[in-house]
């Protein structure tokens, strides 16, 4: 039986005048009242918007603990797969000869930018701290909260949250993304990556529906870093100066949530406005050399060898471990207080809850990736998009976090550090560490962090904006009407004020969790299709059948 060429033709029905010339108008309208809906509801009705999404969350977490544990896992090992594969490696995405867009110093900027940098200012202090106060092994009393013998365990699970998982969510999408598109010529949106499954029926509904359910999980997963963001913005402004801005007990005030939205998503939409070549380019690349002067100061001036055996022994506890704690589920019995209920708690609390993030987070990312990856091989997009990135987060998590936990345990902080809000930790260790020295350089320094900040906000939020316009456009990557870049800029904002205002960052973390759910089984589906996908174009080249069906950039079609 003869092999066919691949299907390279996924026409998108798109309105040809008026307000939504160039979009889709199945896809664009009906995310616009799902988010249009929830931002209502959590303004206007903000008590009964937190219990239903309490309610939901307590089902979710009951019922799919397992699932989210677990296609993770998958995830990983599909990404590794593919790397090692002969026949998937060397593929590349584009033309056969095709060379990258962008430089590799741009290339990793602007993954880890748009990615999850803005995250490492909160969490590269913070979550080190909150494991080595508890996890797993304190739960069952095999190590002691606070002591020396749980510094491990604390980056075993750092490193867990914020290693080959997350960057493997990343990978997976993006992955699929630009094999389809700058192999196939499809359409650079989702429903692209499920041509070898359903084929041309993508054009109809249930193509819509798969890209409405990525527009509502990127909303969603950009909420919750924004929100995380909007916090630790807020208490930056607060450390350089500025008061009226925080709640006694170390949480925004509602004027100091609007304001930092104002200046954060002002910022963002400016620079979508721009594109990707310009505005986000020079942000990611200003975000980068910013944060290798910060991340250098704990390294030189910080804990410098506790922050290496961190690094090393955190490392090596992670991967070997890494087999047990990707496919571990722990159940809980039922009874509040016991030990596996706690255990079961703190799984929904930390792993389920990043997990969730990152595929929510999943379509923005990995769209993001495949337009700055075309050109690149397999293999090397996955080693890059996912080892590389995942380094970078455990140096932070061993120096800054390292540096937190040393000095409040050998350099008499006395709480100063754990005592903080999470957002302000990292405030508060700088200010301990300088204050002494120049009340001038402690200062300075929580000006460059929430410049730091502010850059990397920005760059998640413009990038954001872009990617849900190209999913609203068919996957049109050209300049995009500024009417709808406004109202996804303003729609942003409104969904972070909202949920923030309704209940905190828990009752983003809470929508974010259910949004993710649908589109974990779109991501399944992927990795399903691009495998077959990959298969097939392997034996169309054995067969001498053309598996590539795009010209290289700047080569006009024949």
């Amino acid at each position: 039986m003869s092999i066919k060429p691949p299907l390279s033709d996924l026409p998108i029905k798109t309105a040809n005048s008026g307000f939504y010339r160039g979009f889709s108008v199945d896809v664009t309208v009906v995310s616009k009242i799902i988010i249009s809906l929830l931002v209502v509801w959590c303004i206007f009705w903000p008590t009964q918007a937190g219990n239903v999404l309490g309610a939901w969350n307590s089902v979710i977490l009951a019922n799919f603990a397992a699932w989210y544990i677990w296609v993770v896992a998958a995830f990983v090992i599909v990404c590794i797969g593919l790397a090692i594969w002969p026949t998937a490696g060397r593929m590349n995405l584009g033309a056969d000869g095709e060379k990258p867009e962008f430089s590799n110093f741009s290339w990793f900027s602007m993954m880890f930018g748009a990615g999850i940098g803005v995250g490492m200012l909160t969490w590269a202090v913070a979550e080190p701290v909150a494991h080595f106060g508890s996890n797993p092994e304190t739960i069952q009393g095999l190590t002691t909260g606070g002591a020396e013998d749980n510094i491990r365990m604390a980056y075993k699970w750092s490193f867990l949250h914020w290693g080959l998982g997350a960057w493997a969510c990343y990978a997976v999408c993006g992955l699929s993304l630009a094999f389809f598109s700058y192999r196939r010529g499809l359409p650079l949106t989702i429903r692209s990556g499920l041509t070898p499954l359903f084929g041309k029926s993508l054009s109809g509904p249930v193509g819509h529906l798969i890209d409405i359910v990525a527009v509502v999980a990127t909303i969603l997963g950009v909420a919750q870093t924004l929100g995380f963001g909007v916090e630790q913005f807020v208490a930056g402004l607060t450390r350089i100066g500025i008061g009226g801005l925080m709640e006694a007990d170390g949480g925004a005030t509602t004027a100091g949530i609007v304001i930092a939205l104002l200046v954060i998503m002002g910022a963002s939409t400016l620079s979508a406005l721009s594109g990707v070549g310009k505005g986000i380019k020079w942000l990611s690349n200003i975000n980068m050399v910013l944060s290798i002067v910060l991340l250098g100061f704990f390294i030189i001036f910080g804990a410098t060898f506790f922050g290496a055996s961190a690094m090393i022994l955190g490392l090596w506890d992670y991967l070997i471990a890494l087999p047990e704690l990707s496919f571990n589920v722990f159940r809980s019995d039922g009874v509040e207080g016991s030990e596996s209920f706690l255990l079961a708690q703190w799984q929904g609390w930390w792993p389920v809850f990043y997990w969730a993030w990152w595929i929510a987070f999943a379509p923005f990312v990995g769209l993001f990736l495949a337009r700055i990856s075309r050109g690149r091989s397999i293999r090397e997009f996955v080693l890059g998009a996912m080892i590389v990135p995942a380094l970078m987060c455990f140096v932070w998590f061993a120096w800054a976090g390292g540096t937190a936990i040393d000095l409040e345990l050998n350099g008499g902080a006395n709480g100063v550090i754990f005592d903080a809000a999470n957002g302000d930790k990292i405030f508060a260790m700088t200010e301990f560490m300088l204050a002494p020295i120049a009340e001038a350089l402690a200062w300075g320094m929580a000006l460059l962090i929430v410049v730091l900040l502010m850059t990397f906000l920005v760059t998640s939020a413009d990038s954001a904006v872009l990617i849900v316009n190209t999913i609203n456009a068919a996957g049109d990557e050209g300049p995009k009407a500024r009417p709808h870049i406004l109202f996804w800029g303003a729609a942003l904002a409104l969904v972070v004020g909202g949920l923030l205002i309704s209940g905190g960052t828990g009752a983003i973390q809470t929508a974010m969790v259910i949004g993710a759910l649908p589109f974990s089984i779109v991501m399944a589906l992927m990795c399903v299709a691009l495998i077959k996908a990959i298969w097939n174009d392997g034996r169309r080249e054995a067969a001498g059948v053309d598996a590539v069906t795009v010209d290289p950039v700047g080569t006009p079609a024949e």
